[in-house]
């Protein structure tokens, strides 16, 4: 997942807890918050009552046992009446919740209870605010407070995601002008990256500084293996010359003559090995061009038609089932023959006397699949994941040949620069199979 869906994702997730959270905690606190603000019209009231019977007498309202006085939806009512001996020990004020009945009806209230003294005479002022009246303005600010909780996220989530959209524009810059599709120092852009982050400014130009040291290296590489060239193969060659003089000579005993032809064979193994390990280091190296469409119906009929003999000799059938050919926009042709070649060439070798190597191609997803198979011993499981490592070498026996040499090897390497990916599957006593994914 990309840097950029990370954060979008941890901030909506972030606020999505945070939402969650909200749901949780605002209804009590809304609760306390609309029953404070009903306490406060109480005392509000009580002051403004207060303040009328100071100005009109106490007369103007309580002219019989009491007063009382109820609005006509009944959420709210004035109380005002003598104080009895019993009541005169309660705390004064208070507020408390006490259902009272309202003409035939039940209503709880929210009240209000307050002494006073006027004349020698105590009263009790009571006014009371129905709990209907409290919840419905809970209920609001419980709805309007979620609202703007949920809101104000959805809001934060764009703008957290823009602008870690345009954070991190300059790293998006960075992976696809410089890093992505380069598998050459050559093909690398050395160009600054235009931004004023310090932190993507500095990795720009590390980069800058390990690409150009990478570069510099791949040319010492490539000088190195020009001179190994020169100076390996050279003296092996002239070697080989020597040698063939020398057997030339009619005076040379026959314990001698043997001798020499051992040091011809140990020569040619060298200079083969010197060659393979050369062809390997060039082709990582790209310094072979895939510069043409090739077929590989065509290939594989120019290998088949050199390795015929070694098929007749060893009594093998070779099955082709290419349907469709594929043919590769941009390939080696003698790279490509080369990596075949050795993947038939292997085939032959491990097999059994009398046994069969099939070689299918079918379209697979997107790409190609071309497959050869074996009847040979197969590999034990554990020697798999080391079939490709150069001069690794297993022990003989039925499930694992003496050694793979660097045919394999120079086979992934060739695979791996068309774009190819090569994967060997095999069980012990059927065979082995070869597979070649062509993108």
């Amino acid at each position: 997942m990309r840097l950029e869906a990370k954060l979008a994702l941890f901030n909506a997730l972030s606020k999505l807890l945070l939402v969650l959270l909200g749901a949780v905690v605002i209804p009590p606190v809304v609760s306390r918050v609309a029953v404070a603000h009903t306490d406060e019209r109480l005392h509000e009231k009580q002051a403004e009552v207060m303040q009328l019977i100071r100005r009109n007498g106490i007369s103007a309202f309580v002219q019989g046992e009491a007063y009382a006085d109820y609005n006509i939806l009944k959420q709210e009512y004035i109380s005002l009446g003598p104080l009895s001996a019993a009541a005169r020990s309660e705390a004064s004020p208070r507020i408390f919740d006490e259902p009272r009945q309202v003409d035939n009806d039940i209503e709880d209230f929210r009240i209000l209870s307050y002494h006073f003294t006027i004349k020698g005479r105590p009263y009790r002022l009571e006014i009371g605010s129905s709990l209907a009246t409290v919840e419905l303005l809970t209920d609001t600010l419980r709805r309007m407070a979620l609202w703007v909780l949920v809101i104000g996220a959805a809001i934060t989530i764009f703008t957290d995601a823009a602008f870690a959209h345009y954070l991190l524009r300059p790293l998006r810059q960075l992976i696809t002008r410089k890093l992505k599709g380069v598998h050459h120092p050559s093909a690398f852009s050395y160009t600054p990256l235009d931004t004023a982050t310090t932190d993507f400014r500095r990795l720009d130009n590390d980069l800058n500084t390990m690409m150009r040291k990478i570069q510099s290296a791949f040319e010492k590489e490539r000088e190195f293996m020009s001179n190994v060239s020169h100076e390996l193969l050279t003296p092996v060659s002239i070697l080989q010359s020597r040698f063939e003089n020398m057997l030339q000579d009619p005076e040379l005993s026959h314990a001698h003559s043997l001798k020499i032809v051992e040091s011809q064979k140990t020569l040619y193994r060298l200079r083969n090995t010197v060659k393979t390990l050369l062809l390997i280091a060039n082709i990582e190296n790209e310094q072979y061009l895939r510069d043409e469409a090739v077929s590989v119906a065509t290939v594989l009929a120019e290998v088949t038609n050199e390795l015929e003999d070694r098929l007749a000799q060893r009594e093998l059938k070779l099955l082709e089932d290419l349907r469709p050919d594929y043919v590769l926009p941009q390939a080696n042709r003698t790279l490509l023959f080369t990596l075949l070649f050795n993947l038939v060439s292997n085939a032959i070798k491990y097999n059994k006397w009398g046994g069969s190597i099939t070689i299918t191609g079918r379209p697979e997803g997107s790409g190609y699949r071309l497959a050869v198979t074996d009847t040979g011993p197969g590999i034990a499981p554990e020697h798999l994941p080391h079939l490709f490592d150069r001069f690794r070498r297993f022990q003989a026996g039925a499930a694992a040949p003496e050694g793979y040499g660097l045919g394999l090897p120079i086979a992934k390497t060739i695979a791996e620069f068309h774009k190819a990916d090569l994967t060997v599957e095999s069980e012990v006593g059927k065979g082995t199979t070869f597979a070649l994914r062509f993108p």
